[in-house]
């Protein structure tokens, strides 16, 4: 008579292994992104072999790729064999509101993957490793490889896009004169607060190559009456006298010293009885999953940078002199940090 062996509970064995192999997922994404799968299919479903022929890739190749997003619930195959889209595969069409294509295909680049190669190096020193990487900042190198530099500011470019509606449905902008956004590039952000409160104004600050496309940007969105255009740096003296200053995923870019800097700048520029909206991920205490973590782990090994909690926010009100007075959740990932200077 045979024994049989004592089974034992290998679940969480095999969890860690899903883990492990996020990185095989990502590429299967990014694949699918960059074949413009997703953009076949918006207009209903398809064999697989009429996908391969419209994206110019192999038939059972695509099958295979297209089976293992769909264990993940991006794209799913129908009971006659044809793929169509799930909520998720949606978002890699290239005209999808709130698309992360771009992000998808930034994921896949080599120079990125090289770079995540060094994690160790940073986790072991405490220091940001793409500088002793590349020989030069996170800056200079974006503007030594344009078309690197490209790929990755689309990429978070959709992902600040994608944040605009919920921002905008959980804090009220109409309760200010005059809003400063603060290195805010082309201005999404700043035109959706001037649709959504029409008696408010805004100045756009940022440098000139930033705000090149600004003016056609507010145009069509109707606001360019109500805004002006000034031009400075990350630790420039800011526009005086806004009833708000707002940072959007600024202040996790800089250091602590040039954190504080930039808020006291505005300190010194606020109109009396303004506030400070400082724009970001807020990473909870209890180590429970947020977008958060893994920005924090990016901005480490960039730029040694950091994203904080409520407290340490808290703390960096209070050096720059402000008195954080709540922070607003958002249906996105990010919270309206809210200061009042004191």
């Amino acid at each position: 008579m045979s024994v049989l062996p004592e089974v034992r509970d290998q679940s969480d064995s095999y969890s860690l292994l899903h883990l492990i192999q996020g990185a095989v997922i990502t590429q299967a994404i990014s694949v699918a992104a960059k074949l413009g799968i997703a953009d076949v299919l918006a207009d209903g479903p398809l064999p697989v072999e009429d996908i391969a022929a419209r994206v110019g890739s192999d038939p059972k190749a695509t099958h295979r790729l297209l089976r293992a997003l769909a264990g993940h619930g991006v794209f799913a195959v129908r009971g006659d064999g044809r793929y169509e889209h799930t909520p998720m595969s949606g978002k890699l069409r290239q005209d999808a509101p709130d698309s992360m294509r771009g992000f998808a295909l930034l994921m896949n680049h080599p120079t990125l993957w090289e770079e995540w190669g060094h994690l160790f190096s940073t986790v072991e020193t405490g220091e940001a490793n793409l500088p002793k990487l590349r020989g030069m900042g996170a800056l200079d190198f974006f503007h030594a490889n344009p078309d690197y530099a490209r790929v990755f500011f689309q990429a978070f470019g959709e992902l600040s896009a994608s944040e605009t509606d919920p921002i905008l449905a959980a804090y009220d902008f109409s309760q200010f004169g005059t809003v400063v956004d603060v290195i805010a590039g082309r201005g999404n952000l700043l035109a959706g607060i001037l649709k959504q409160a029409p008696d408010v104004k805004g100045v756009l600050y940022d440098s000139e190559v930033a705000t090149v496309d600004s003016p056609a940007l507010f145009e069509a969105a109707g606001v360019a009456d109500r805004l002006t255009i000034e031009h400075g740096g990350y630790l420039d003296k800011l526009p005086t006298g806004g009833d708000a200053y707002v940072f959007k995923h600024i202040i996790h870019d800089f250091s602590e010293a040039d954190a504080v800097t930039a808020l006291r700048n505005a300190r010194e520029a606020i109109a009396p009885g303004g506030k400070l909206l400082v724009i970001e991920y807020v990473v909870p205490e209890n180590n429970e999953k947020h977008l958060g973590h893994t920005i924090d782990l990016w901005l480490m090994l960039m730029l040694g940078a950091q994203e904080r909690t409520l407290a340490e926010y808290t703390e960096l009100f209070a050096q720059a002199g402000f008195k954080l007075t709540r922070a607003v959740p958002t249906s996105a990932p990010i919270s309206v940090i809210e200061g009042i200077p004191v």
